[in-house]
């Protein structure tokens, strides 16, 4: 299992647009959909541990997100032929399992990744209400085989203050999971 940390990207810099099938409802979701209020977008898949070990705990902290007037959407961009676990039939299975509230999307393209410089599952971009980076980094001290707590405290914290018009924490760490599993010369070199 590599770790692979995510790319810390300059605060401030818009949110991507993107147009992505939601393989759950069949609905295509797109980016101007969340305009106006802030944004959690979080890449996830199905099959890493690093998600596995958080999924049921975001799907909480989602909600709680949501109640506080932000909107929230996660992204898979894994290549499914090489991690058929992570297919669209698969995500629908896992959004059901885990109770997700928000689009999961699917980035068959994998462009949608390139242009947020995603690197890894998890990986999470918060936007403010005028669509400007405000938030990248980890959901919490958790990781496989630690004994640290699943809670989502750097990213609620965030979301809390954000969405108060409050300067998110200056302290941001990277998060921390599996990379990105790009379909053979894809890479983006990041």
């Amino acid at each position: 299992m590599a770790a692979t940390p995510s790319t810390m990207q300059s605060l401030g810099t818009s949110m991507p647009t993107f147009s992505l099938p939601e393989p759950a409802t069949g609905r295509t979701i797109r980016s101007e959909e969340f305009s106006g209020a802030p944004v959690v977008v979080a890449f996830f898949c199905n099959h890493c541990p690093f998600v596995k070990l958080i999924a049921d705990k975001f799907a909480d902290v989602a909600r709680e997100c949501e109640e506080l007037g932000a909107r929230v959407v996660a992204i898979n961009s894994n290549d499914v032929e090489n991690y058929p676990e992570d297919s669209p039939d698969k995500m629908i299975e896992e959004e059901k399992l885990r109770g997700y509230t928000f689009p999961y999307l699917y980035d068959e393209s994998q462009s949608v990744a390139k242009e947020f410089k995603a690197a890894c599952t998890p990986d999470f971009f918060v936007y403010d209400s005028a669509g400007k980076l405000a938030y990248r980094g980890q959901f919490d001290d958790a990781r496989p085989g630690s004994d640290e707590a699943v809670t989502g405290a750097d990213l609620k914290e965030a979301v809390a203050a954000i969405c108060a018009g409050k300067p998110a924490p200056e302290v941001q760490k990277p998060s921390i999971g599996c990379n990105i599993k790009w379909k053979p010369g894809a890479e983006p070199g990041y």
